[in-house]
């Protein structure tokens, strides 16, 4: 038996040479499942996604999105990507199990956490307040730095780092420190500076819980003395005092204390991102 994908339609072409496709998954001509594909709006034309994957009931275990994945990396390497890229929520483990067998690899994952009514109480000598003007010109260079970095990282040339970083930075805080719905702060211990915080507390994104951590930083020199875990206390207690029941997060697959720190705290995995260069 042969599994092919049959476009459902033409390509869809975007802004900035964007593309977007949808398959049927056929074995000898018989539809069994549907597969979309399109490129990645933050990454441009050079980075492709799996943006759904369906293989009808009765025919599943049988082989069909394996060949399907398979197919599709073709379809994007003749579109000209180096990558592709996909996400599988914390339930689809057979999808996770399928996905490292065909040498995906997670790159980060979401997380999420219910708050309870009364919100904590941060440890003592520890406090958070506000940025001020000048703590936020320091913070935000610094952060918009470590975001190109984290961008090359992940195999995005310079110059298209820089300017998602310069995009992304201004898109989501289009008026500073003053850009509503949201907390920028640093922690404090016995009256020194030890770590900043940024959360949005509203939806960012369709889907996306009602308040997120964008960014949470101890100081290289405070590390390792819990003030994590205090900054992570200080965002639930801005979340819940905006009246925000739900709190998320997104952390790299690499930074194991944090992902330790965050299941200590009671968050839970929603979704692995994953991804896989073509070659």
């Amino acid at each position: 038996m042969t599994t092919t994908l049959r476009p459902t339609g033409p390509i869809q072409h975007g802004a900035g040479g964007a593309k977007s496709r949808q398959y049927r998954v056929c074995v000898n001509s018989r539809p069994v499942g549907t597969i979309e594909l399109c490129t990645d709006h933050r990454f441009g034309p050079s980075v492709g996604r799996i943006a759904s994957l369906r293989i009808d009931e009765q025919d599943r275990r049988r082989g069909r999105a394996t060949v399907a994945v398979l197919a599709a990396e073709e379809v994007l390497r003749g579109w000209g990507c180096t990558r592709v890229e996909a996400s599988i929520t914390a339930q689809a483990a057979a999808a996770r199990h399928l996905a490292s067998a065909l040498g995906y690899v997670v790159r980060s994952r979401n997380m999420l956490k219910r708050l309870p009514v009364e919100p904590p109480s941060l440890p003592a000598d520890s406090e958070g307040r506000p940025m001020s003007g000048p703590e936020y010109e320091l913070w935000i260079e610094r952060t918009r730095q470590g975001y190109v970095r984290s961008l090359m990282g992940r195999g995005i040339p310079e110059d298209q780092a820089r300017a998602k970083s310069e995009s992304d930075h201004s898109s989501a805080l289009p008026d500073g420190r003053h850009t509503p719905d949201t907390y920028l702060g640093v922690l404090l211990h016995d009256g020194t500076q030890v770590g900043t915080l940024w959360v949005a507390l509203r939806p960012v994104r369709p889907g996306m819980p009602g308040a997120f951590v964008f960014d949470v930083e101890v100081a290289a020199e405070h590390r390792g003395r819990g003030h994590g875990r205090a900054l992570m206390l200080l965002a639930e207690r801005e979340t819940r005092a905006a009246g925000v029941a739900e709190l998320g997060l997104n952390v790299f697959a690499d930074n194991t204390p944090a992902v330790r720190l965050y299941e200590s705290l009671g968050y839970e995995t929603t979704d692995y991102h994953l991804y896989k260069q073509l070659l």
